[in-house]
């Protein structure tokens, strides 16, 4: 029996900005939140077929560069569109030394975290 994901933790500055942000780019919905953290994911809820993103507070950031980042593909537009809307939503254009040949944008969401919108249109859930 192999794991899999249920949920990606992120330690944030401000966990309510980074779940509405998230929430619109993913189309996801707040599941949880209590006093310091917010968690969202599908409208299916935890457990279903995709992570959800939990957002813990953190006053200070954590020592060294996160190892971990997110990758999202489009599902219903093209990826100048999907570029766009993110850019709309609060999303910056982020240099990380990329060559500018690359078939992927690197942008970063409201408090600095690299995600990278990919190419390829995956089919939605």
């Amino acid at each position: 029996m192999a794991c899999r994901i249920g949920e990606l933790v992120l330690g944030c500055r401000d966990p309510e900005l980074l779940a509405r942000f998230w929430c619109e780019v993913l189309d996801f919905v707040v599941l949880d939140r209590g006093d310091g953290y917010v968690e969202v994911g599908p409208r299916e809820g935890w457990g279903g077929s995709q992570p959800t993103l939990f957002f813990s507070r953190r006053d200070e950031p954590e020592p060294g560069k996160t190892r971990l980042h997110i990758d999202v593909n489009a599902t219903d537009r093209d990826q100048a569109a999907e570029l766009e809307r993110l850019l709309a939503l609060g999303a910056r254009p982020a240099d990380i030394g990329q060559s500018g040949a690359e078939s992927w944008h690197v942008l970063a969401d409201p408090e600095g975290n690299v995600f990278c919108l990919l190419k390829d249109r995956i089919k939605p859930i």
